[in-house]
């Protein structure tokens, strides 16, 4: 994988919808003020089959000759679908975790250009439905003085000696690879908890459901708390309401606290409540 990733491979892109308001790719764009882009695949509606895990994210990004900017992008994840206070932020350059890798490109007259990488891996793989990136500008500067980022935005149009420069992005672009999901397959086993067809299905759906939960929480990522991605893929891929979310999420607890040699729930964060 990380050899694949390293060379950008076609054969685990993940071929996203790019959406923007702000920015158009391969076009030049002002700096100033925080720039929104989204790569998304919209299962929920044209994908329900299928799930899709992210093990890299990759853009091209130019500036002017001789800028003085550099970009500084900031990623939040959703991983199943709904809005996007739930979607978990990347640490990226945070103790353990990736940081982005920058290859600069000669073959780009008149700018500045750079492959910008960020490989998650098997290590820190997780789900992901959307992928939103957001852009900042900061000023790059070698005053040994100066030990904080400074931020540069907006432009002051009225005074050309402080327009630093423009950027653009050719490329951007999401590593991994997509799952078959089998939502009604799920429910199914949901409904034996109220609804044992014969005896002993009722534990043997309860059992499913916790290895279940334990798989799709192991991939939760690098946090101080772990997230509740289970409550995730009930509310959003199989589209249960947060009733029935409690009700499950409940009903798996109590079970699991009798089994023999049960292991304590974890205290997970709720992502989407």
């Amino acid at each position: 994988v990380k050899f694949l990733l390293q060379r950008l491979d076609s054969r685990i892109e993940v071929h996203a919808i790019y959406i923007s308001n702000d920015v158009r790719l391969g076009s030049w764009f002002n700096p100033a003020w925080r720039k929104r882009m989204l790569l998304t695949l919209k299962s929920n509606k044209n994908k329900s089959n299928l799930i899709h895990m992210l093990m890299g994210i990759s853009f091209q990004i130019c500036s002017t000759k001789n800028s003085t900017l550099e970009p500084v992008p900031v990623i939040y994840v959703n991983p199943f679908g709904g809005s996007h206070s739930e979607s978990w932020f990347m640490p990226v350059n945070q103790p353990e975790f990736s940081d982005w890798e920058r290859t600069r490109l000669d073959s780009i007259p008149n700018a500045q250009c750079y492959n910008w990488t960020l490989s998650l891996g098997n290590k820190w793989k997780s789900f992901f439905e959307t992928v939103h990136i957001y852009l900042r500008s900061r000023i790059v500067t070698d005053d040994p003085m100066v030990n904080e980022t400074l931020f540069y935005e907006p432009l002051d149009l009225d005074d050309q000696t402080s327009n630093m420069g423009y950027m653009k992005i050719n490329t951007l672009k999401v590593f991994g690879y997509s799952m078959h999901f089998d939502p009604e397959g799920i429910k199914d086993v949901i409904l034996q908890l109220d609804y044992p067809y014969t005896q002993g299905t009722q534990d043997a759906a309860f059992l499913m459901l916790l290895e279940m939960r334990d798989r799709i929480n192991r991939l939760s990522p690098p946090a101080p708390q772990p997230l509740d991605l289970f409550s995730c893929l009930l509310r959003h891929r199989l589209k249960l309401s947060a009733g029935e979310v409690a009700r499950i999420k409940d009903s798996l607890q109590i079970f699991n606290s009798k089994l023999p040699n049960a292991f304590p729930e974890p205290d997970l964060a709720q992502l989407c409540s």
